[in-house]
């Protein structure tokens, strides 16, 4: 089933996404995690990977056994930079065979260490292009895309960053994912801007629990988000105090005020970045939705 239908009948909901572990012996333990996740009945659960495809095989087998073994509506991520048609399409047969019925498009990165015999496909250079090349291949697939509520680092302007969020709907997007955030009037603005721009299709807020100092700087290095002065200042403070699970302890705090506010507000749902941590997830959302 296409996830759009699923969010379309109204009921908020809470949705996953995890990594593919980096070593085979790793994955025993993500299971688990991935297991006792599922008694959170989320809507769907992505998977990630890698710059230009990295892990891109160990995508497809994790979001067959998290459908398959585990019950899980999955979402394969696909980024199309360094990628060719005949290798896209056999991915997206792949997973139609595996009855996986749902993917995020997204433009990607190329690998750090890509080198001059690493080409780009001209056609498929941009998110939009994937959306439209997936519709085209598996018009049965259901098609995510991604939104920046702080504007895509490469972004020319706000305004060029929501015209191209815009033409990835256009060309066959069904929902939108954004990137984190930590403040939820981020959010709020994105939406208006984006609805007063003409996109009616859902907006789904990305968030993301701070469980390290030293995690979180390098993921905002690497997105583009940002994270408020006082709610830093508070974290540092945290860290100085306690250590780590200190940190931890007020970043689910943060999250969780976050994702009451979204939904107190009407936002579909909640797409919670998981870092594989079952227990900081767990802690976040109990009691979080209607049971």
């Amino acid at each position: 089933m296409k996830i759009v239908d699923q969010m379309n009948q109204g009921k908020q909901f809470l949705s996953l996404e995890f990594f593919p572990p980096k070593e085979k012996n790793e994955w025993p333990n993500f299971f688990k995690v991935a297991e006792r996740l599922t008694r959170l009945n989320p809507l769907f659960a992505s998977v990630t990977y890698g710059a230009g495809g990295s892990s891109q095989g160990d995508t497809l087998e994790i979001v067959t056994r998290l459908k398959r073994e585990h019950g899980l509506e999955s979402m394969a991520h696909l980024t199309c930079i360094g990628a060719n048609h005949a290798a896209l399409r056999q991915f997206l047969d792949e997973l139609a065979s595996a009855e996986v019925y749902n993917v995020l498009a997204l433009r990607g990165d190329l690998p750090q260490d890509a080198g001059p015999e690493v080409s780009v496909c001209r056609t498929l250079s941009h998110a939009s292009d994937l959306a439209s090349f997936i519709r085209e291949a598996h018009p049965e697939m259901g098609i995510g895309v991604a939104g920046y509520p702080e504007t895509h680092p490469e972004a020319l302007s706000p305004e060029h960053d929501l015209a191209c969020l815009q033409k990835k709907l256009e060309l066959g997007g069904d929902f939108v994912i954004t990137q984190l955030f930590f403040d939820n009037q981020s959010y709020f603005d994105f939406v208006a801007r984006a609805r007063a721009l003409g996109v009616e299709k859902p907006i789904i807020p990305g968030i993301l629990p701070v469980v390290s100092l030293k995690v979180i700087r390098r993921i905002v290095s690497l997105c583009g988000a940002s994270i408020p002065p006082e709610f830093l200042a508070r974290l540092e403070e945290a860290d100085r105090a306690g250590g780590a699970a200190a940190v931890q302890k007020l970043g689910i705090a943060h999250a969780r005020h976050q994702a009451e506010g979204l939904l107190a507000a009407g936002a579909p749902g909640v797409h919670l970045y998981t870092l594989n941590r079952d227990q900081a997830i767990l802690e976040l959302v109990d009691g979080l939705l209607p049971a």
